[in-house]
């Protein structure tokens, strides 16, 4: 990783992700932090490459939601199949198997008539700490709470990591309610 993203995840609390043996899709969403969609009517190159990476060509603008292609190229960097609209955030609430909210796993959450879809880094009492893109513009951790929980799921091809776990985090950083 680069010395930019290691500076941020410190910044923003989580340098022990780090040090972390985490589940292959995290390993290759912490490679991508900080990564940021550009302002106004501009795109991000980085982020249209990712949509001709994983073959979904109608995704051509930075400005829409791309949690879901966020993850789509985690899933694929790391071996693993997509949902049938892995734009569409709540159709990873039918991926893989459903779980417990642990280390790694992908989270669905509500947002209005759409939703939001991100990786389980830690909770805290009220919220779930997520990797996710297009939390504030960009790739990084962001508190949402609990309450807006769809779905928690994983996929393991060989088997659980021994690592994948419960990870209880002090409750730091505002809350978000409108990931974009």
């Amino acid at each position: 990783m680069e010395a930019v993203t290691n500076g941020q995840l410190t910044k923003d609390g989580y340098p022990w992700l780090l040090k972390e043996n985490a589940p292959r899709m995290l390993i290759e969403a912490l490679k991508l932090y900080g990564v940021k969609e550009k302002v106004g009517s501009e795109n991000n190159p980085e982020i249209l490459a990712w949509a001709k990476e994983t073959g979904l060509k109608q995704y051509n603008a930075d400005s829409i939601p791309w949690c879901g292609l966020f993850v789509a190229l985690i899933a694929k960097r790391a071996g693993k199949p997509l949902p049938k609209k892995p734009l569409w955030a709540r159709d990873w609430a039918k991926w893989g198997e459903a779980c417990e909210p642990e280390l790694g796993c992908i989270l669905v959450f509500e947002r209005g008539t759409g939703g939001h879809v991100g990786l389980y880094v830690g909770e805290d009492l009220e919220c779930y700490h997520v990797l996710g893109g297009n939390q504030s513009d960009m790739v990084r951790v962001s508190r949402l709470k609990k309450d807006r929980l769809l779905a928690a799921r994983n996929l393991y091809l060989i088997g659980k990591p021994k690592n994948v776990r419960k990870v209880w985090l002090k409750p730091t950083g505002e809350v978000s309610n409108n990931e974009a």
